[in-house]
């Protein structure tokens, strides 16, 4: 007797799941057919019994009501840009980045700032914008500081976002009806089973709403990673010269320049690492005095120590004979 009551509840629950998404449209519609004096299905969107123009007529009308749902569904798009940025007063610069945040009405979730081996100061930045600021502060971070590098983007995520929250839709009317069940249910086996998707749809809703929440914070503010480093001197800001004589003017006052930097360059490197300068000179005008102490204590050259031992010079002996 158990078993036929368990198969009888179990096509029942079977069918409530997967027809109870339709039943109300369908009972509306068959509603509305029976006043017209037909049978409309909501799901096709025709009358069984009405004329070929009336259908036409019909279809239509879905199709408007479609693509209304669809264009008010608004873009989802999420802003990302990346810039380097340079500076010679690194405090005013780094205010006037943490300001401009600020008035935009983002934050920093990001923040880091370390110093470089010629004395500079280099900092790395993450700022949140809404997305309605996002090229206004482009252009205000533009204006404080010299842009070296810059790259934007913009990725519609609108497709992925709307599958996630029909997914999620879904699975929340799919959770309605297994508790609607789980109330009615009767044997221990049913009342496992029905708890055991439960538990499976609510880690499904979880997931999907976790996804939904991330695109929503993606899409409402844009990521804007900075990087700023501290100059003595401006990259690229010389003007682009037209003539001949005026680009060799300018490869000239650019030679020079690089020339004078790489002086300070190396001066700085000295000055950083004076210490190990002195301990190398040091170790040399120790190696000299040794060299000399030795050579003063054993004056006589080879052949005087030659003569010394009585060793004759071949040389010496021909010459002789001759």
């Amino acid at each position: 007797m158990k078993r036929p009551q368990r198969f009888g509840a179990w096509t029942l629950a079977l069918l409530l799941i997967l027809s109870a998404a339709g039943c109300g449209g369908f009972a509306s519609s068959m509603t509305q057919g029976k006043a017209n004096g037909g049978y409309a299905t909501e799901d096709y969107g025709y009358d069984l019994y009405a004329s070929d123009a009336a259908n036409e007529g019909q279809k239509s009308a879905v199709a408007a009501s479609y693509d209304a749902e669809t264009s008010a569904r608004s873009p989802k798009r999420i802003y990302t840009a990346d810039m380097s940025l340079e500076t010679t007063d690194f405090e005013t610069a780094a205010r006037g980045l943490a300001q401009a945040v600020e008035d935009c009405g983002g934050y920093l979730s990001r923040s880091s700032v370390n110093s470089q081996g010629d004395g500079c100061r280099c900092g790395d930045y993450t700022a949140r914008i809404p997305s309605g600021q996002f090229q206004n502060f482009l252009d205000t971070v533009g204006g404080l500081c010299h842009v070296t590098w810059r790259n934007s983007q913009c990725d519609d995520v609108s497709e992925a976002y709307y599958d996630v929250q029909g997914r999620l839709k879904t699975q929340q009317t799919k959770l309605a009806r297994l508790q609607e069940l789980l109330a009615r249910a009767e044997s221990m086996e049913d009342i496992l089973t029905l708890e055991s998707a439960i538990s499976g749809t609510e880690e499904a809703i979880e997931v999907l709403s976790g996804q939904l929440q991330y695109y929503d914070g993606q899409v409402e503010y844009a990521t804007v990673n900075l990087s700023l480093r501290e100059v003595y001197r401006l990259s690229n800001t010389e003007e682009p010269a037209g003539s001949f004589s005026a680009r060799l003017g300018t490869a000239l006052s650019s030679g020079w320049q690089g020339f004078l930097g790489g002086l300070q360059d190396i001066a700085l490197a000295l000055a950083y690492s004076w210490v190990w300068v002195l301990l190398l000179a040091a170790l040399a005008a120790g190696g000299i005095r040794l060299f000399r102490r030795l050579r003063a204590r054993h004056p006589a050259t080879l052949p005087e120590r030659r003569k010394k031992l009585g060793a004759e010079d071949p040389r010496d002996t021909g010459s002789k004979e001759g």
